[in-house]
């Protein structure tokens, strides 16, 4: 078994397009000897026009961008591209393979060229599976950096280089004699796969277990809040008629909303102090909520004033932990 680290840059990437501008790669034995390192620059053909998600100016790839016009074009690398990533000995590894596969699926569509076809694992996913943290990312640099491994970012031979580093580096993390293979086996992980352009992506024992767990905290969520609101409609009835509220809109912030033992009493306060309950944050004229909140309701506050638990509480005379 051979293993086939890569990485690829582009000069322009959207939803449509991925016009691939360096292929770089590092075919290594099963014991992460070097077989074979090379960076396969392509010319585009199109300028270049890197921006971040916000369509701001993003990243600058380490190339002289004038140079890429008198390079190969992708369909003129395609064979050799195609034979290093469908060779059935070998194993293909990325960091966010995902993104990669998917340039690829676009090139191969945009030269009108037959559908890559392989398996792939992924460093990111086996790292974030090795400390059982699934809930952000990790790129290439800050993992690279944790296991001391140096490289030029987004160059694309040093990326797949760093890549392949990190991945021998984990398996010498789980003993020695560990190969890529055998940490793929012990998490149980499921490789990403393309075939007949549909790219699906990879999963895992402990993935699977960290998506359900999110998904039951989703449903909770969700009970939680419609039993908040069935509370707010019932009492509202009782609101009275004068109070230190009177006739004044009071909006929670949504985690205040989830939190049912502080945020009934505080309805039943705020009704009997003469206030409207609303959940629309920018009618309000009082927003509560808990200290250090942020997120998109309180930034939809216009005219009212933004109070915490403990304020608020302060100002309508409640003693919460009683």
């Amino acid at each position: 078994m051979k293993y086939l680290f890569f990485d690829i840059e582009c000069s322009v990437v959207s939803k449509t397009a991925a016009k691939i501008c360096a292929f770089g790669y590092c075919l290594t034995d099963e014991k992460f000897n070097i077989l074979e390192k090379e960076d396969l620059l392509i010319n585009p053909q199109g300028g270049f026009h890197l921006t971040d998600r916000k369509g701001e100016q993003g990243l600058v790839l380490p190339y002289e961008y004038g140079k890429f016009k008198s390079f190969p074009t992708f369909l003129e690398y395609a064979d050799k591209i195609y034979a290093l990533l469908q060779d059935p000995d070998t194993l293909v590894v990325g960091h966010a393979t995902m993104n990669d596969v998917k340039y690829l699926n676009l090139e191969s569509k945009r030269f009108r060229l037959p559908s890559f076809s392989f398996r792939f694992a992924d460093t990111q996913f086996l790292y974030m599976n090795r400390i059982g943290e699934f809930s952000r990312q990790f790129g290439l640099g800050v993992i690279a950096e944790q296991l001391g491994v140096e490289f030029v970012a987004h160059r694309a031979v040093d990326d797949a280089y760093a890549t392949m580093k990190i991945a021998e580096a984990l398996c010498k993390m789980e003993g020695e004699g560990v190969t890529l293979s055998d940490l793929i086996e012990k998490y149980q992980i499921t490789l990403g796969k393309i075939d007949d352009y549909t790219i699906t992506t990879a999963t895992s024992a402990g993935f699977e277990n960290y998506r359900l767990e999110l998904e039951k905290r989703k449903e909770e969520r969700e009970r939680t809040k419609i039993e908040f609101y069935r509370f707010a409609d019932r009492e509202k009835r009782k609101r009275a008629k004068e109070g230190l509220l009177k006739n004044k809109m009071v909006c929670f912030s949504h985690p205040l909303e989830l939190e049912l033992a502080i945020s009934k009493k505080l309805l039943n306060a705020i009704f009997a102090e003469g206030a409207f309950f609303t959940s629309h944050a920018e009618e309000c004229d009082v927003y509560v909520c808990f200290e250090g909140e942020g997120g998109p309701r309180m930034k939809s506050v216009k005219k009212g004033r933004i109070l915490t638990v403990d304020e608020f509480s302060a100002y309508l005379g409640l003693e919460m932990n009683a």
